[in-house]
């Protein structure tokens, strides 16, 4: 890991905490990080749209220094989408990151890497930072087709994105086989897929950009892996599940470099 790249630890709350257990959690978590962490780190809060406005409030007006983030939106500022949020809506929030491509959008609500390119357009536009989340499934790894189906999606996904507009830009590398089953990537595997996403986006833009680009590996991870998991040299944060619901745990996993 260089200098350059600070480590971005996201917690993704998927469909739990309704806005007062936010507030419950926000806290806690603020309690349970140091100074020393929040000047090592940065950590983003990927809420439910119901929490974003309270989350929001609590984070500024406490002064806590966590990012606010989103889990989905549309790509189209509005329009007649039903029960869709606009990444403009979620600017005005002061909404930093966004999840793009998450392998629950994509398979249980058939969210294909045409419509990932857009969303990343569109959030980029709305001046917000997309994390794009690719990955493979276990038949996909089994088969040797890993790196074919990553370099596919980071390809596709970045379609037309042009290399000015991606400072700050983050890729979460998220094995389809590890989210939510207590399976993980050992560190070996986890740090040679996430250096072949930096190879990927260095072949589409360049080495300068490459470098600065940040790529967490999401999946299981919980304080007892962290630390081997962070410490990979082209692992720069983690994007977490439900140990993130958990504020001693997510704490922990922040506070990973402690444990080295």
């Amino acid at each position: 890991m260089t200098e350059q790249r600070r480590p971005l630890i996201s917690g993704n709350w998927k469909m739990n905490l309704n806005h007062f257990e936010a507030i419950k959690l926000v806290q806690e978590l603020s309690y349970a990080v140091s100074r020393d962490d929040v000047d090592a780190v940065d950590i983003s809060l990927h809420v439910p749209f119901t929490d974003v406005r309270t989350v929001q409030t609590v984070l500024e007006a406490d002064k806590i220094p966590f990012f606010l983030g989103a889990q989905h939106c549309h790509f189209e500022a509005s329009g007649a989408f039903t029960g869709e949020i606009s990444p403009t809506m979620l600017a005005k929030l002061n909404v930093a990151y966004v999840l793009v491509g998450h392998s629950e959008r994509r398979q249980l609500f058939g969210e294909d890497d045409e419509m990932c390119n857009a969303k990343i357009k569109a959030i980029i536009a709305a001046e917000m930072k997309p994390i794009l989340c690719v990955g493979e499934t276990l038949e996909e790894r089994d088969a040797g087709e890993a790196e074919t189906i990553v370099t596919s999606q980071i390809e596709a996904c970045l379609q037309g994105v042009k290399a000015e507009t991606l400072e700050g830009f983050v890729i979460a590398y998220e094995p389809i086989w590890a989210i939510g089953t207590g399976k993980t990537a050992t560190a070996a595997d986890a740090q040679d897929m996430c250096a072949h996403v930096r190879r990927v986006f260095a072949k589409l833009y360049n080495t300068e950009l490459a470098d600065s680009l940040r790529v967490q590996y999401g999946g299981s991870v919980k304080p007892a892996n962290a630390a081997e998991l962070l410490t990979q040299p082209d692992i720069d944060g983690a994007l977490v599940g439900g140990a993130s619901l958990d504020a001693a745990h997510f704490a922990k996993i922040i506070q990973y470099r402690l444990a080295e």
